[in-house]
C-alpha cells in the first residue's frame, strides 16, 4: 500500500475560527481508488484530497467524499495549498486532478500561508424547469422566493453545481430540505452542490451548499461552487469582468467562512482563503 502523511486542516477559515475541514494526504504515489475511498470515509470530512509529485512543481490530484470520488474540490484544494507551501515552499503548483490542470498559489501573509486556485475554464447551462421544480420543492421552496436578477443555471468550474439565487437572507438562512429527495435529483443530473446564495451588494454574497450527494448535509465552504458561480456572472453577461466579489458562507452552521473570489475577463476563475490546522 501507499505510504503518505495525512494532514487536517479548515479552509476558508474567518479570521482562524471556522471554515471547512479537509483532508490532506500527501504521498510518493497514489494509494489505489478503495484505499482513498476507505481513508476518506475514515477522515469524515466533506472531501480529502490525494496528492503525489510528478516533477518539479507539478501534482497529481485526486479527491474523495466520505461516498464518492469527486471531480474537483476547492476547499480541499486551498488546504492543499497551505500544505505544499508549509512543505515545500511558497510559490505556485500544477495539479492535474480529473478534470484537468488547476494551478494552487501559496504565499505567506501576516504570518499565516494562505493559497488561491486557479480553476478550468468555467461554464454554465440552463436549468430546466424540471429540474428547478423538482428542486424548489425538495427544499420547500417556492419561485417567489428566488431573486429573478440571477437566473438558476447549471454552472461548473471543475464540477456541476445548481445555482439558485434567494430573493432575502431570510429565505436563505431557512434550509430545512428533503435529503434522500434532493440527493437522488442531484444524481441524476450530475450535480455536486447546490449553490444557494443571495446577493447582499456586487462585493458580497452570502451563501449555502446542500452537499447530500457526499452523505453531507450542508458545506460550511465550497470554493469549486464559488468558482462556478464566478464563471457564470461572466459569462451570462450579469457582470462586466474583470470584477471581484467575497463570498460568506458557513454562519449559520457555526463554521464562519470567508472566499475571495476574482474573475478575470477570460479563463478559470481564482478563489482565495486561509486554512488552519484542525
Amino acid at each position: 500500500m501507499a505510504q503518505g502523511k495525512l494532514y487536517r486542516l479548515s479552509a476558508f477559515a474567518d479570521g482562524g475560527v471556522g471554515g471547512n475541514p479537509a483532508g490532506v494526504w500527501i504521498g510518493e504515489q497514489l494509494p489505489d481508488a478503495a484505499t482513498m475511498q476507505a481513508i476518506a470515509a475514515d477522515v469524515g470530512y466533506s472531501e480529502t484530497a490525494f496528492i503525489a509529485p510528478t516533477s518539479g512543481r507539478d501534482r497529481t490530484v485526486r479527491y474523495y467524499s466520505p461516498e464518492a470520488e469527486v471531480s474537483f474540490c476547492g476547499h480541499a484544494t486551498i488546504a492543499s495549498g497551505v500544505v505544499l507551501g508549509r512543505e515545500n515552499g511558497e510559490g505556485t503548483y500544477t495539479l492535474s486532478s480529473a478534470v484537468g490542470k488547476v494551478t494552487v498559489s501559496a504565499a505567506r501573509r501576516a504570518g499565516q500561508m494562505q493559497a488561491s486556485l486557479v480553476s478550468v475554464d468555467t461554464r454554465h447551462e440552463p436549468a430546466s424547469a424540471e429540474l428547478q421544480q423538482a428542486v424548489l420543492s425538495a427544499l420547500h421552496w417556492s419561485g417567489d422566493d428566488l431573486d429573478q436578477s440571477i437566473p438558476p443555471v447549471k454552472a461548473y468550474a471543475g464540477a456541476w453545481h445548481l445555482v439558485l439565487a434567494a430573493n432575502s437572507q431570510e429565505r436563505l438562512a431557512d434550509l430545512d430540505y428533503d435529503f434522500e429527495t434532493l440527493k437522488s435529483i442531484m444524481l441524476r443530473e450530475n450535480l455536486t452542490t447546490l449553490q444557494l446564495i443571495c446577493r447582499e451588494n456586487d462585493s458580497l454574497i452570502h451563501a449555502r451548499n446542500p452537499f447530500p450527494v457526499g452523505g453531507v448535509v450542508e458545506d460550511p465552504a465550497t470554493g469549486a461552487a464559488a468558482a462556478a458561480l464566478g464563471g457564470y456572472l461572466r459569462d451570462s453577461g450579469l457582470r462586466s469582468a474583470p470584477f471581484s466579489f467575497t463570498i460568506r458562507q458557513g454562519v449559520t452552521m457555526g463554521r464562519p467562512s470567508v472566499l475571495s473570489v476574482d474573475v478575470p475577463a477570460e479563463g478559470g476563475v481564482m478563489v482565495s482563503g486561509s486554512a488552519i490546522d484542525i
